[in-house]
């Protein structure tokens, strides 16, 4: 992972110390049974939720996306598959070079990017949507971080985020239970002081001149396996806001 500021400012979204813990998964990003199996096994409901999302408010394909900390492209791949124009950008180099590998034998045109959004944004760039799934909860300075998401969204446009609620809960079945007692993940994935309530999330997307238009809970059906959406966001939850 690139830990050098951005070209275009401060990088408000790097932690030398996540970006070292996600830099060292490699090849396992795409290892379905290793590490990232639990991100995988919530990639069919971000899919849909996102595409879903888009549609409402005009044609998916060719919708210009823009997937904020992309690691190894397990979200712009599925997303490309289906016609929109994919744009992964993540501080990790090393994870921009597996994201890469894993698109090239597919042709799938993905843009992949070893930068940051603080760079998009001096650039002036701007997208359709802009994504950051479960990134927030790893970044220092939460505030300008949504801030420099929503600027990078075209007017019209939605930025789409999801994370983890700072609950009581949260702490038992995301940390406790995810990483120490079943371990789906490596320990020390994640902080739970830098988990975010929805309301949190909220203000800060308002502040950035955003208009809040969603937010769903995330739950687990452990008879079944899967993720669905729900009105319980005590742990994980989806917000959409849109740019007017």
């Amino acid at each position: 992972m690139d830990k050098t500021p951005a070209r275009g400012g401060r990088a408000h979204g790097i932690d030398p110390e996540e970006v070292a813990h996600f830099e060292e998964l490699g090849d396992d990003w795409w290892d379905f049974s290793g590490p990232m199996r639990p991100l995988h096994a919530i990639n069919p409901l971000r899919v849909s939720y996102i595409r879903e999302t888009i549609a409402k408010r005009g044609a998916f394909e060719g919708a210009r996306i823009l997937d904020i900390g992309c690691g190894g492209g397990i979200l712009c791949e599925p997303l490309a598959r289906m016609g929109a124009r994919l744009t992964g950008i993540d501080p990790a180099a090393g994870n921009i070079e597996v994201a890469r590998a894993h698109a090239a034998p597919q042709g799938l045109a993905i843009e992949y990017r070893a930068d940051t959004a603080e760079t998009l944004a001096a650039e002036r760039a701007s997208f359709d949507a802009v994504l950051a799934m479960e990134v927030i909860e790893h970044v220092p300075d939460q505030a300008a971080f949504v801030a420099t998401a929503a600027a990078l969204v075209r007017p019209g446009g939605v930025l789409i985020m999801s994370t983890l609620n700072r609950t009581l809960k949260s702490f038992a079945l995301a940390i406790i239970g995810a990483e120490y007692v079943l371990r789906w993940l490596p320990k020390g994935t994640h902080k739970w002081e830098r988990f975010v309530t929805p309301q949190e999330l909220s203000r800060m997307m308002r502040a950035s001149g955003l208009r809040v238009i969603d937010r769903s809970g995330i739950v687990y059906n452990p008879l079944a396996g899967k993720w669905r959406l729900s009105s319980d966001a005590d742990v994980n939850y989806f917000m959409t806001a849109e740019k007017p």
